[in-house]
């Protein structure tokens, strides 16, 4: 009993900190199109204010999980909270679209750290096994953010006297408490090693090739054709950068992402799953509320309400599936009906898109979505930590959520270019733009359950595994021939 104390106690920073995180993304996805409007921005840079969040975090997930298994964790999720605190006040401040995306950009960096280093010191506390315990705590406390984030953001920005800065400076008071919480309860061994090098080139290939891409995916078919030399400099330009990080990846003597961890079978389907749950569950949170709004006109405190099917599905099926977890000790089945309910909830989301049919019929495909993210998100990040040494839970975690992360980026980008494209070309959209807008956003998700397939093949192949009830692996037994 009084080491469960102990564990809620430090768990109490910790959870406070992812808390800050989700809040940042969830807070702004309602109060998004008022964002823009006043900013005088586009349906491009509408897409862009969050892929520059999804793009910074996901390029450095790998360098906030590499420094967590070198130097001090509460040290690194501290710095977490302060870059992603300067990032929201310089995102409250800024007077044009630009500006609001650099200063989330920012925030990404801040928010990929918290995001990948609450797990990672969580898995470096509790085992495993005894971590489905503490689900309850730990999805509660993302599903308020979650969803109390579009709630709050409506609420927000329907408000005369704050306004929509207030969804980015709301976040900064709570860091502030994170990071005093942490100071006090926070205490995790640290291992110092000698002759540390962080692999920074790395890292800028990855985010280089990867911004590369989503550029490209943003203009062609607009700006410039399919087939023309702009095409084939960036598409061509982010292969060679891949082909380059591969290369320096596999000579680094701390690489960002381990190739030795990712070519393990776990932990590759563990990312191709993430990658599919990431893009399908960042399309869904940020088009929902646009849905919502431009195609029913509600307001965005209504269309926070309205969010609030998924947001329950991710709160119970997390904890119920968390603490099966922990009784019988087997997660396989759980990911894999996530990834069904995942995928079936997005093929309902695409067909009742019609605003002329009742509201009301979103509610269960919805509440499969949240199903579908609860079972999956974090257990995906649960069977890599079960598969990997301590020394090597911050690499390896960071690794799942870097493609999650990296997922969610090109699946926002690629998604909202979509969009973008059948809103403009859309026989409706002079005359009836509601309609032109419901068509578009069902077909995004009726391409996003194509995506949350790839999780259901993922988790159909992943091995089934017995959860361990250590922090740490065993080591290996010394066999001697007398």
């Amino acid at each position: 009993m009084k080491a469960d104390r102990k564990i809620l106690e430090a768990l109490s920073g910790l959870l406070l900190a992812l808390f800050v995180g989700t809040l940042a993304s969830t807070v702004v996805s309602t109060a998004l199109p008022q964002m823009i409007g006043a900013l005088g921005g586009t349906q491009t840079q509408y897409t862009w204010v969050v892929t520059a969040t999804l793009l910074t975090a996901t390029a450095s997930t790998p360098i906030w999980g590499k420094l967590a298994d070198l130097f001090s964790k509460k040290a690194m999720v501290q710095a977490a909270i302060v870059v992603f605190a300067l990032g929201s006040i310089a995102a409250g401040f800024s007077q044009d679209a630009g500006q609001l995306i650099a200063a989330r950009a920012l925030q990404g960096v801040g928010v990929g750290g918290l995001q990948a280093l609450v797990q990672i010191a969580i898995g470096a506390m509790i085992s495993p096994r005894e971590r489905g315990k503490y689900a309850a705590y730990i999805s509660g406390v993302t599903a308020i953010s979650t969803v109390g984030g579009p709630l709050l953001g409506g609420v927000i920005v329907d408000t005369s006297w704050l306004g929509w800065r207030w969804c980015h400076f709301i976040g900064v008071p709570f860091a502030v408490i994170a990071f005093v919480l942490l100071q006090a309860t926070l205490k995790l061994p640290v291992v110092k090693r000698d002759s540390v090098r962080i692999d920074y080139l790395g890292a800028t290939l990855v985010t280089a090739a990867v911004s590369v891409l989503l550029i490209w995916i943003s203009f062609v078919g607009d700006a410039f054709d399919w087939a023309s030399w702009q095409t084939a400099a960036m598409v061509g330009g982010g292969v060679v950068l891949i082909g380059l990080f591969i290369l320096v990846e596999s000579r680094a003597a701390e690489p960002v992402v381990p190739l030795g961890i990712v070519r393990q079978r776990t932990t590759a389907l563990a990312i191709l799953g993430s990658l599919a749950a990431g893009t399908a569950m960042f399309g869904a949170a940020v088009f929902l509320s646009q849905y919502f709004q431009t195609a029913r006109g509600n307001t965005p405190t209504v269309s926070g309400l309205l969010t609030i099917p998924m947001m329950l599905g991710i709160l119970l099926s997390s904890i119920i599936a968390g603490r099966l977890i922990s009784r019988i000790g087997t997660i396989k089945p759980f990911i894999l009906t996530g990834a069904i309910s995942l995928t079936l909830g997005f093929v309902g989301l695409g067909l009742l898109t019609d605003p002329d049919l009742p509201v009301w019929l979103l509610a269960a495909p919805m509440l499969l979505v949240g199903a579908g993210v609860g079972m999956t998100m974090q257990n995906l990040v649960l069977v890599v930590q079960n598969a990997v040494p301590l020394k090597d839970i911050g690499a390896a975690s960071s690794t799942v959520a870097f493609f999650r992360s990296l997922g969610g980026t090109i699946g926002v980008t690629v998604l909202g270019a979509v969009l973008a494209r059948q809103v403009t070309t859309s026989p409706a959209a002079g005359t009836a733009p509601a309609t032109a807008y419901g068509d578009a956003i069902g077909l995004i998700f009726l391409i996003s359950a194509g995506v949350a397939l790839l999780g259901v093949l993922a988790a159909l192949l992943l091995k089934p595994v017995t959860l361990r009830t250590s922090i740490d692996l065993p080591e290996p037994q010394k066999i001697t021939i007398s």
